[in-house]
């Protein structure tokens, strides 16, 4: 069965950039009669903001989405991360580093696709004792390829892209990387549609898959919604929460801006018909240059 997920982090309210990620995962998943599950990526408490998760629920119900099986939340997975953290560490694929972010920027002459390259310290020597130690996993020589669904092929050197990355923090938060590849495994996603800022992720989180013995889902990234300065719509950019009224045509905003081909008298469908038509007609968008979004409302 073709299972597909859409996984927030509660930071804040969702906005139309989450819009268009969550319309085209579901639409996706549903079109193939799968599942669409539900995640709430909070593996980082402390940016976790105190009632967002109850915010984008009710969010999402209001503009029609129906999940299926109970929402799960990474901030109570933490178990199942250390037991693949344990089972790396037993195959010596990961090693302790107590490097502080100031010793690795003054260490590091090699910039990668994020930024300064871990020059492996930790890995060459014993880390320091009585320390906070953080988690890498040594990528060495790994070479990761595979076919976006809408960006197309893409490879990785990941020594030279990313170098050893962190798979849990020196005050004991997970990854990202890490949560992200454990769930959609015991989840069983076979079809991951996401923004497209997570694309250069990819190949780190295929890399554990191959390590870990896990199936590796079809990817595809949309291509961003940007806001009129050229900036990716987030929560750091200031993006307006979606509204709670005037949902339809917020929603056929979203579609729109995904290149779906949309009847002219959309406005007059009931908010199911929308998403029947939706789901029926449903294609995946071309890797075009992203439009603006501006209050939910399109522009060029």
């Amino acid at each position: 069965m073709s299972i597909g997920r859409f996984a927030p982090s509660p930071t804040g309210p969702l906005h139309f950039g989450s819009l268009v990620a969550a319309v085209a995962s579901y639409c996706d998943a549903r079109q193939r009669g799968g599942q669409w599950l539900l995640r709430m990526e909070d593996v980082d408490t402390t940016r976790s903001i105190k009632g967002a998760s109850d915010d984008i629920l009710r969010t999402l119900t209001r503009y029609g989405f129906v999940w299926d099986g109970e929402v799960v939340y990474q901030s109570q997975r933490s178990v199942l991360y250390q037991q693949v953290l344990d089972q790396l560490r037993d195959k010596q694929m990961v090693y302790a580093c107590t490097c502080s972010r100031k010793e690795i920027a003054d260490s590091s002459i090699l910039q990668g696709i994020e930024g300064a390259i871990y020059p492996g310290t930790c890995r060459a020597q014993a880390a320091q004792v009585n320390t906070p130690a953080a988690w890498r996993l040594k990528t060495r020589d790994a070479e990761i390829r595979f076919d976006d669904v809408i960006q197309g092929h893409q490879q990785h050197h990941l020594s030279t892209a990313v170098g050893d990355f962190v798979l849990k923090r020196a005050d004991g938060v997970f990854s990202y990387q890490l949560a992200v590849v454990v769930d959609d495994a015991l989840q069983g996603v076979t079809h991951v549609l996401r923004g497209a800022d997570l694309l250069n992720s990819t190949t780190r989180q295929i890399h554990l898959q191959q390590l870990l013995g896990y199936a590796t889902p079809v990817y595809a990234h949309i291509p961003l919604v940007i806001n009129s300065d050229g900036q990716k719509l987030s929560k750091q950019t200031l993006a307006q929460a979606l509204p709670a009224d005037n949902i339809k045509a917020t929603l056929i905003a979203a579609l729109a801006f995904l290149q779906q081909p949309l009847p002219e008298n959309m406005h007059l469908f009931s908010l199911n018909d929308i998403w029947q038509w939706a789901i029926s007609h449903w294609q995946l968008p071309l890797n075009t240059q992203a439009k603006c979004a501006i209050n939910g409302k399109m522009a060029t």
